[in-house]
């Protein structure tokens, strides 16, 4: 659908094998395009896995998940070109400004000068 930029249907995550904990257990969600949300929850309610399955950090174990249209599995590249990722916390290096710190960022990343900058 083009009016809607996030859909995750049945979405399961479980960690430490069969006896392991559920992260996600059958998540239903549908964000429309052009609007915020704010995930909401207790620690342990699976935010920050769903985070990383929308943002292609981690496969998630069944069910359907798509960013601005892409499958987070299937078309992962596609999905990051589209999206960005920030943290709750920032890693930048005070002492440098903006530039710089993509800079720094895009050199850790193997980028060139050129690219990094």
């Amino acid at each position: 659908m083009a009016d809607t930029a996030i859909i995750v249907e049945g979405a399961r995550k479980k960690y430490g094998g069969k006896a392991g904990k559920n992260a996600l257990d059958g998540l239903d969600l549908t964000v429309a395009a052009g609007t915020v949300h704010g995930v909401l929850g207790p620690n342990g309610a699976g935010k920050t896995t769903l985070v990383r399955i929308l943002s292609t950090l981690l496969r998630p174990d069944s069910g359907r998940v798509e960013v601005a249209g892409h499958d987070v599995v299937r078309q992962a590249y596609e999905v990051r070109l589209r999206i960005g990722l920030l943290g709750q916390h920032a890693a930048l290096d005070e002492e440098l400004d903006g530039r710089q710190n993509l800079e720094m960022f895009g050199r850790l990343h193997h980028l060139g000068g050129r690219r990094a900058g």
